[in-house]
């Protein structure tokens, strides 16, 4: 790919965050207003100033408003840039850490805003097992290809499960402490998880 054609790309992705994100920012807005099922997608279409049809070439359902992000290539990235020395979950644990670091602090009040609704709308909460789910596939691929077995292996698979669960454990919190908080939430889970589960 040339360097312009790359640029586009990069141009277009860019283009297409800000949008979800404003789009994200209308919807939740009229949410904590009218409340999630009395808001429609027309209302946050014309909230967030574009026609239902582009609301649906970035997200497939209102549900997906709130579940979608794009944090998942950022986690990739960071994991991906670990020294070779560390285990895999030191990097894990590193690549976690450094992405909700580097989270700004208007983002982490959409996450924060995002979870509140996910724990008050049963729909929601159910949806989002499917999202822990696909973050689980790409956690042990990821894990699979840096310690050379397949993703098919049910230690890969154990550990992926593992630290899925230890989002899971932390999701509540997310929904109602600060970035600093959470990290430290995070970062103590990941070290028992190293410790062996030992409580």
């Amino acid at each position: 790919m040339s360097k312009d054609a790359e640029q586009k790309v990069g141009l277009r992705e860019r283009k297409k965050a800000k949008t979800m994100a404003n789009v994200q920012t209308h919807a939740l807005r009229l949410f904590r207003e009218n409340g999630y099922h009395e808001t429609t997608v027309e209302q946050i279409a014309e909230a967030a100033e574009i026609s239902p049809s582009t609301f649906f070439r970035y997200f497939a359902t209102k549900e997906d408003v709130v579940l979608s992000d794009n944090y998942d290539p950022l986690l990739v990235d960071a994991f991906e840039n670990q020294p070779a020395d560390l285990n895999l979950l030191q990097a894990v644990r590193n690549a976690m850490i450094s992405g909700v670091n580097e989270i700004t602090e208007d983002e982490w009040e959409t996450i924060r805003q995002r979870n509140q609704l996910i724990m008050a709308v049963p729909e929601l909460r159910a949806a989002t097992l499917k999202n822990l789910t696909q973050m689980m596939q790409l956690l042990t691929q990821i894990a699979a290809k840096r310690v050379g077995r397949n993703s098919e292996d049910p230690a890969v698979r154990t550990f992926a499960g593992v630290v899925v669960g230890v989002n899971i454990s932390l999701m509540e919190y997310s929904a109602e402490v600060s970035k600093f908080e959470f990290t430290k939430l995070l970062d103590e889970a990941l070290e028992v998880v190293g410790n062996g589960l030992k409580i």
